[in-house]
């Protein structure tokens, strides 16, 4: 069984980050550290003996396994834009690594122009205070899907949810509304810079985005449409327990991973092996993962 130090190498930034081209973005992959999911959120539909071998090649011990956390950070023109926020410190205490990252890298939190919400989760959002409240990126433009917002914010949340989501909701509400006077709603098919098109991937959440970068082949920033590179790809029919519309999700969940087999799509996942890049290809029933 790998151990998780070797898993969780890559928070040590000796060899740097990961960074790539594609069309007129440059891309630098930064880590937020890691979450630890339990096999019953990780792969509720896995047998013993499967999720067992599965949470040791992932570098986990008998009932969880630790998932990195991986962070675009994409310049374009004269902007600089972060898909998510990381966790800060409202999540677990092995995330939320960003802002001392963007330090390592010499980038400034006050250099960032924008910031899109894949979707509003603790791991995603709850970097965007610091723990006084105040922003961490205070000269930022903020988007997320309208569907995404309607539904966090929703006063009633408490009766309309079951109870494991309230304490989401209420993270959600304190990270919109930490940014709503600078919050910009998006639907599918809108731009948030030009050759950056926000795509409906609803089903992890109702108003979860991925964005598609136009390029030489297009790139998909994937969120967590596809929570992870080893259990969603080997096992398409699974279901994940942090999915707010299950079915929804598994269907979306194979219609793209269908879509960037047959069309070459390069992706990046949120909680892929860093740093997250690469392909879909076929393996007989299921799918693979190719880094490139």
């Amino acid at each position: 069984m790998t151990s998780k130090k070797a898993v969780l190498a890559p928070y040590v930034l000796a060899g740097g980050f990961h960074k790539l081209w594609h069309g007129g973005f440059e891309i630098t992959v930064l880590s937020d550290g890691y979450i630890t999911l339990t096999s019953d959120i990780l792969m509720p539909d896995g047998d013993r003996e499967e999720t067992r071998s599965i949470l040791g090649r992932l570098g986990g011990d008998a009932d969880s396994a630790p998932l990195q956390t991986n962070i675009p950070l994409i310049r374009h023109g004269n902007d600089l834009i972060l898909v998510d926020t990381g966790a800060g410190g409202n999540f677990q205490p092995s995330d939320g690594r960003l802002a001392e990252n963007l330090s390592s890298i010499g980038v400034d939190p006050a250099s960032i122009t924008k910031v899109v919400f894949t979707h509003v989760h603790p791991d995603h959002s709850g970097g965007t205070t610091k723990a006084d409240g105040s922003l961490l990126f205070p000269n930022a433009q903020y988007f997320v899907n309208e569907a995404e917002w309607s539904f966090w914010t929703d006063p009633d949340y408490e009766a309309k949810m079951p109870e494991p989501l309230h304490v989401f909701a209420r993270g959600a509400q304190r990270d919109l509304t930490a940014v709503r006077d600078r919050l910009t709603m998006v639907e599918p098919g809108d731009e948030i810079v030009s050759g950056m098109n926000v795509v409906s991937t609803r089903g992890h959440t109702p108003g979860h985005i991925s964005l598609e970068l136009a390029g030489d082949g297009n790139l998909l920033i994937a969120g967590d449409v596809i929570p992870n590179n080893i259990v969603s790809f080997e096992n398409p029919g699974w279901h994940f327990g942090f999915d707010t519309e299950p079915e929804i999700a598994l269907a979306n969940r194979a219609a793209l991973l269908d879509k960037a087999a047959n069309e070459k799509l390069r992706m990046l996942g949120y909680h892929w092996t860093y740093p997250g890049v690469g392909y879909v290809e076929r393996n007989g029933a299921a799918y693979r993962f190719v880094r490139g």
